[in-house]
């Protein structure tokens, strides 16, 4: 069975023994102390040795806490990244139990042959390498056995820990760490669930079929449950070992590498958030194979969007852009946050990267500064992000080390004007402008609904009990419809023209510029589509 995480059915007084030995080994290694000012801080290696020591659950959050370098010093992030999760081998007699349980059947009849050593020991679980009867290879990940209590114990206690902290050291509010630990619950939730690793295989399968250089292994659903997962084997070899032995391949394998990554961050909102050298293997005929999809993360349209937009701005070096880009990615408590302060804080990141050569700039560093100046300032960062800023980290990280010297910002940027060009086909168009008319015909009928809504108050006088800040926001939503309005009427404007020159018997000149006028208008219908779609989607928070 999977790890269904959930603190309130674990009692304090079940979790009470766990939460002594937590506090003990804290006080051991002088962590309590820190906190009431009577000592120095341990010291990074000490604080991987202390999550070490802890086990399990919190091998895995100092992982976590390894991508949030808006909280901690950079000495401890690169400790922190030290840890890894192998553990030793659990005994065969528990792996073949684990299966026989979820598969119903005996290990020798639902597999020809399975190998009893592991190649992998986790802390999740194990993979073994094995045949069916139809002789295809496979590796098969069994789940270690009673997860559930061992992690729900510790999640308890840690939920109880921290609100003892909190309470004891009211500063520590600031950093949020119950919703810290309530997202760590949910991510190992996902991760120990083998279905949820099944699915995200599936959709990156999809999601990169086109891609020729990249074979993914396969699941193999009749072989599969929440705590068993079979997929094809791949036979490839470590991409770090292979570009030892093959140096002249890596320019293309660092292509297909960044093309993957984005194609599925823009195309498809999702990504691959552990692309370490451990888990992509090259194949004897040269194409990539990409593994372990137990760490992903999905970003809906409107966050790509933002995304886009902040990418950009940082580029152009435009604060104010990359502000309002930014705050849309973490609009959550975004309101409260002072922008002016923000602002001055971006510019700074922004004059910090420019100064340097745009050819050494790092996308995940520069997230990383980005994540950093905004958790000063209050801005309630979505865990999306701090998984997508670890992704462009180790992927840089392990590009430089596969060929130092590869402009990894080309080749950045020759993908997104590739999917900038794919986005903008006939295709795309047609469907975007379809979508186009009927948010016109929504905001022609709706957008005169906010201006009402204050001459109605106006009238019964009640304007002064409005919030100051919903006056602002309703303001801010008039202004933005009627310049959407009024970008609409000339982007509708310029597609008619343009389509009665290109359907004239003029020609030359004339065509081409009917070409241009159409193409032009619908870029402009697709831009005001996008800020309705967005403006839908965070109302629809709101109500939430």
């Amino acid at each position: 069975m999977s790890v269904s995480i959930n603190p309130e059915k674990t009692s304090l007084t079940r979790a009470t023994p766990r939460l002594f030995k937590i506090l003990s080994v804290l006080a051991r290694h002088k962590f309590l102390g820190a906190l009431r000012g009577k000592g120095h801080w341990p010291s990074p290696v000490e604080v991987r040795e202390t999550f070490e020591e802890l086990g399990l659950t919190f091998l895995k959050l100092g992982q976590v806490l390894a991508m949030r370098r808006d909280l901690l010093p950079g000495a401890y992030i690169d400790e922190l990244e030290l840890l890894h999760d192998q553990l030793p081998a659990m005994d065969f007699s528990l792996v073949r139990a684990t299966v026989e349980n979820e598969l119903g059947g005996q290990l020798m009849s639902l597999y020809a042959t399975f190998n009893e050593t592991p190649i992998a020991a986790a802390t999740i679980g194990q993979v073994h390498e094995a045949t069916l009867h139809d002789g295809r290879r496979v590796a098969v990940k069994v789940q270690r056995p009673d997860l559930e209590e061992m992690i729900s114990t510790d999640i308890t206690a840690l939920t109880y820990l921290v609100k003892l902290l909190e309470g004891l050291f009211p500063r520590l509010r600031a950093l949020d760490l119950q919703v810290l630990v309530s997202e760590f619950a949910k991510s190992l939730t996902r991760e120990t669930d083998f279905c949820h690793e099944a699915r995200s295989i599936i959709l990156f399968r999809t999601a990169l079929a086109d891609l020729p250089d990249l074979w993914i292994p396969d699941v193999l659903a009749d072989y599969s449950s929440e705590s068993v997962l079979t997929m094809e084997f791949s036979t490839g070899e470590r991409i770090d070992l292979y570009a030892k032995k093959h140096p002249d391949a890596m320019p293309k394998a660092i292509k297909t590498l960044v093309r993957l990554t984005l194609q599925t961050i823009f195309e498809d909102g999702l990504f691959h958030a552990d692309p370490h050298h451990g888990n992509v293997l090259v194949l004897p005929d040269g194409r990539l194979s990409l593994l372990d999809f137990g760490m992903t993360g999905e970003l809906d349209e409107a966050m790509r969007e933002s995304l886009t937009h902040l990418l950009g701005a940082v580029v152009k070096g435009d604060a104010r852009a990359a502000t309002d880009a930014y705050l849309e990615m973490a609009p959550q408590g975004s309101e409260k946050v002072n922008r002016a302060a923000l602002l001055l804080d971006i510019k700074a990141v922004l004059y910090e990267i420019h100064r340097s050569d745009m050819a050494n700039v790092s996308i995940g560093k520069s997230f990383d500064s980005l994540l950093r100046a905004g958790s000063r300032h209050g801005v309630h960062n979505p865990g999306e992000f701090f998984l997508l800023t670890r992704t462009f980290v180790i992927l840089e990280s392990m590009i430089s080390q596969l060929d130092p010297k590869h402009d990894y910002l080309g080749a950045f940027r020759e993908e997104i004007t590739r999917l900038t060009t794919q986005h903008f086909s006939l295709d795309r168009v047609k469907e975007k402008t379809g979508k186009f008319g009927r948010e016109l015909e929504r905001l022609v009928s709706d957008g005169p609904g906010d201006l009402r809504q204050i001459l109605r108050r106006l009238g019964e006088g009640n304007l002064g009990k409005v919030q100051a800040p919903a006056v602002e926001a309703l303001g801010g939503r008039i202004s933005r419809n009627l310049e959407r309005l009024t970008t609409a009427i000339a982007a509708a404007s310029l597609v008619i023209g343009g389509a009665m020159l290109v359907e004239g018997r003029m020609g030359g000149w004339h065509h081409e510029l009917g070409e241009v006028m159409v193409v032009s208008g619908i870029t402009a219908m697709v831009i005001v589509f996008v800020g309705l779609l967005r403006g839908d989607q965070g109302r629809g928070r709101g109500r939430r």
